[in-house]
């Protein structure tokens, strides 16, 4: 399960993502990991290991509803954000 959250304020050039996804890992132990960073860049990661799927999702709905308070949404067209796709 993968939840993608954005926090743009184009006015104070903030542009944020933030990324959790619960999955197993190769030794069958469920994670959480996390990425945040400036829209456009790889950003930082953190994986955290739990002992069930259960935990894992309650864990990642934690964390989202954290970020939900504080401004993140669930991301729009980038173009009402004020960015632009940058060529690769």
């Amino acid at each position: 399960m993968i939840t993608r959250l954005e926090h743009c304020k184009p006015d104070l050039n903030c542009h944020r993502y933030y990324r959790t996804e619960v999955s197993r890992d190769l030794f069958g132990a469920w994670t959480l990991r996390r990425s945040w960073g400036r829209i456009g860049t790889r950003g930082r990661d953190r994986i955290d290991s739990y002992s069930s799927v259960e935990d894992a999702k309650q864990a990642q709905a934690a964390l989202c509803a954290a970020k939900q308070r504080r401004g993140y949404a669930v991301p729009v067209d980038a173009s009402l954000c004020g960015l632009a796709a940058r060529p690769r």
